[in-house]
């Protein structure tokens, strides 16, 4: 079996807020939210998803908002890109809903709650290891909770999780896994298709379930988000160029066009192998390496090549065929 990737906008809406997929996002809402425990019970979409044009010209996503069995509002947003303002984007999102509330003659009283959850391709907190935090008004001394605390904002950031098939435990681990290498699966492991909500979540995910137009659509939204992947690292390393150059001598004029060439070389590197990272998963030491030895013109096929992998050892095997003649 081949699955399509839950980090896309078509494929997450579909997952996880299509009209069958209301036990799959109350497993997964209790996995992400409340540790797995069976706190909601019952929940009602704002607005089911239903196939149909797919957009790909989007980085970040609205992707479900429903009402859950206590009145409460969760709004979930994949997010693959860490986009300039997107921090602050997030609390006004969520305080947009939380206000949105009110119609006219209503009292602040009716107001519900709203959870914010957004899971981030990226690593957002470097002070923290921890791969979900939650976020909620405080006093900032003494730590009490403000009165009828209505916000809380939750982020899942998807390459702080680490573990392997084998070692995975909770519910929580299991969801955390689905969303970060289904599609790199060919099989629904074991352990994994125990759970009847994730089992009915990889069942969706099956590109055998969808059409031509749909997946062709898929495959553009991820070339979208490569590209955009590719620029912003590009423009991270011209940036880092630019200071280099300009702490230069002058008269070096040699020394600093072969560095611009290095630069250039190594930042092409540097961007593949990020590229790779994010089609694969995280790379060894040794398959980094083995990159040093591709001339530039073996870089150029490899860029052309790399949305045919399905995993890490099909880069390794196109590497093994290339060094080797």
């Amino acid at each position: 079996m081949r699955f399509i990737n839950p980090k896309t906008d078509y494929a997450f809406k579909k997952i996880f807020s299509s009209a069958e997929s209301k036990d799959i996002l109350i497993s997964f809402l209790n996995a992400m939210l409340y540790k797995g425990e069976n706190t909601i019970h019952d929940l009602e979409f704002s607005k089911t998803y239903e196939p149909g044009a797919i957009a790909i010209f989007k980085e970040s996503f609205l992707d479900v908002k429903a009402t859950l069995d206590n009145g409460s509002i969760v709004i979930i947003e994949m997010q693959v890109l860490n986009v300039e303002g997107f921090n602050k984007r997030i609390l006004y999102y969520a305080a947009k809903v939380y206000a949105n509330q009110l119609k006219r003659g209503e009292i602040y009283a009716d107001l519900n709650p709203v959870l914010s959850l957004t899971i981030t391709d990226f690593r957002m907190f470097e002070e923290s290891e921890k791969i979900i935090n939650r976020f909620v008004f405080k006093e900032w001394d003494d730590s009490f909770l403000y009165p009828d605390s209505e916000l809380e904002i939750f982020f899942v950031e998807l390459p702080k999780f680490k573990k392997k098939l084998a070692d995975l435990e909770s519910i929580t681990d299991k969801w955390l896994y689905f969303l970060k290498h289904t599609k790199n699966l060919e099989v629904v492991p074991e352990s994994m298709g125990i759970v009847p909500e994730i089992n009915k979540a990889f069942s969706i995910a099956n590109e055998a379930n969808l059409s031509p137009e749909e997946l062709e659509g898929l495959e553009g939204q991820e070339r979208f988000i490569l590209d955009r992947r590719g620029a912003i690292a590009f423009s991270r390393n011209e940036g880092r160029e630019e200071g280099k150059r300009e702490g230069r001598e002058e008269g070096k004029r040699e020394g600093r066009e072969e560095g611009k060439r290095e630069g250039r070389e190594e930042g092409k590197r540097e961007l593949i192998i990020s590229l790779l990272e994010h089609l694969l998963g995280e790379l060894d030491m040794n398959t980094k390496e083995r990159f040093n030895q591709l001339s530039n013109g073996e870089l150029e096929q490899l860029s052309q090549a790399m949305l045919n992998f399905r995993n890490i050892s099909d880069l390794v095997a196109w590497l093994d065929k290339t060094q080797n003649n």
